[in-house]
């Protein structure tokens, strides 16, 4: 049984270690597109920012690629005949499976802008990425930051932290609305301004010029900004480009069942390629996150392996500190997808901390405050993961938790 696994980002690398526990002879082959050593993408901003050394980026898996027997190929995969089971790569080059695994990843969007395709304007989202803004940070004096994901963000903080003039540019009312609510973006936007980065939300960029090597945003309904590089963050694709003409069903992203099956039996998806179930019952979610990453390739090389596991659902959780703030949300947090929520007071030293409920159960938590309050996040992943029922005052839960976890 010959498994091949396209990609060697989270998913495809824990599909491997998930495999090998229940199969340990089977040929497996990893196909890279990028090239180069596995890497861990969401540490590009602390490189960046020179909180952590160039050479941490990397992830040990080489060596243990090499001790779990798997062929590893550098090469795009431009197409799929599902029913040969052939996929056919850059080259001309063809390769026969029994069992495939898509966990292709994601590439970051350009949005429709005129004129933000040209040098000078880069993503946060790969290795070239950060080799490139490593550059601009060391020579350049101001950038104009578009989106306000945690991506974004972080760029933002990268850059304020060693001086750079710093103006954000958000399309929507509030920052980061897909992992804040309302008054969370507030305090964050606040807190960002106190560290002297301009802050535009409600803001449409219109068109990018640049002209004596500068560039020149014009802004709808705005006066126009000055910069010397751009970085965008404005969401990321699925790679699934090769799917196009296969009989694999597809959308933005490959929806696949609780066994990460895709509608072909012998082909699976995980991680940012893919759209699964979720803690809350959503049959299609796609969650981009690290951790679900790992947990949907686990899933998935098992049950290549001749398993029959079934994942339990991701969990939206994000964690980061910035600004001096510790930021992160899980769960259902906004208003419409809650009945109730109790806010922490000052006394309890977390900053701003919203605990979420929908119809008594905890489904969702929010923050932007201390790092210790972080602790409480892990308490309530399982709680809200397997619909548990918590009486107990919100004030007191982290305390009751704390109980609870020591009974066990």
């Amino acid at each position: 049984m010959k498994t091949i696994i396209i990609g060697n980002g989270a998913a495809g690398l824990s599909a491997v270690r998930s495999f090998r526990k229940y199969d340990s002879a089977s040929p497996i082959t990893i196909i890279s597109k990028e090239g180069g050593d596995a890497y861990s993408r969401v540490l590009l901003p602390y490189i960046l920012r020179g909180k952590l050394p160039y050479d941490k980026l990397f992830l040990p898996y080489a060596k243990e690629l090499r001790r779990l027997g798997v062929e590893y190929i550098e090469g795009e995969v431009l197409s799929l005949d599902e029913k040969a089971g052939i996929i056919s790569l850059t080259g001309e080059e063809t390769l026969t499976y029994d069992n495939l695994l898509i966990a292709s990843g994601s590439s970051a969007l350009w949005p429709p802008v005129k004129g933000i395709e040209q040098p000078g304007i880069y993503h946060l989202w790969t290795r070239r990425d950060l080799d490139s803004l490593m550059e601009e940070f060391r020579t350049k004096k101001e950038v104009l930051i578009i989106g306000s994901g945690f991506v974004s963000l972080q760029a933002a903080w990268s850059a304020r932290s060693i001086g750079l003039g710093v103006t954000l540019v958000e399309i929507a009312d509030r920052l980061m609305p897909l992992v804040l609510d309302t008054r969370a973006s507030a305090i964050m936007a606040e807190q960002m301004e106190r560290f002297g980065v301009e802050v535009h939300t409600s803001t449409i960029t219109e068109e990018i010029k640049k002209d004596g090597g500068r560039f020149f945003i014009k802004l709808k309904d705005k006066e126009p900004v000055k910069a010397d590089f751009i970085i965008v963050g404005a969401g990321v694709g699925a790679n699934i480009g090769f799917l196009k003409g296969s009989g694999v069903e597809y959308g933005r992203t490959i929806p696949v069942d609780s066994r990460m099956r895709t509608n072909i039996s012998n082909i699976y998806a995980a991680g940012d390629a893919a759209a699964g179930p979720s803690a809350f019952g959503d049959e299609h979610v796609t969650h981009a996150l690290w951790p679900t990453a790992v947990e949907m390739g686990a899933v998935a090389g098992a049950n290549m392996a001749g398993k029959d596991i079934a994942y339990g659902g991701s969990l939206n959780m994000n964690v980061t500190q910035m600004f001096n703030v510790t930021v992160a949300s899980m769960g259902k947090f906004n208003d419409a997808d809650i009945d109730d929520s109790y806010t922490y007071d000052a006394e309890a030293g977390h900053g701003y901390c919203k605990l979420c409920y929908k119809n008594g159960f905890i489904v969702g938590i929010c923050l932007v405050g201390t790092s210790e309050a972080v602790s409480l996040f892990g308490k309530l992943r399982p709680v809200i993961r397997k619909h548990l029922s918590v009486k107990c005052p919100p004030a007191k839960m982290d305390t009751f938790l704390n109980v609870r976890l020591f009974e066990k």
